[in-house]
């Protein structure tokens, strides 16, 4: 289902990685069918985090889902 460089959507939050539900990620490496390397990076190009995520933490994003930014100043946890 998913593919090496995907843009996917988390499908939670991860207080953690001061990450929330829908933020935007590339998959940068595969784990056979159920996990992956996920980088998910501020509008700078910094990495916010690189994450080890099942195939149920995210989403293929498509032509329904809208980008928006926020502050990781708002960012709860």
């Amino acid at each position: 289902m998913f593919k090496l460089l995907d843009t996917v959507a988390l499908t939670h939050d991860i207080p953690a990685a001061s990450l929330r539900r829908g933020d935007l990620g590339a998959i940068v490496d595969l784990h056979g069918d159920v996990a992956m390397e996920v980088e998910f990076v501020a509008a700078s190009g910094r990495t916010q985090a690189l994450l080890t995520l099942d195939a149920q933490d995210v989403r293929l994003v498509g032509d329904q889902d809208l980008i928006a930014v926020r502050s990781l100043a708002e960012t709860d946890g």
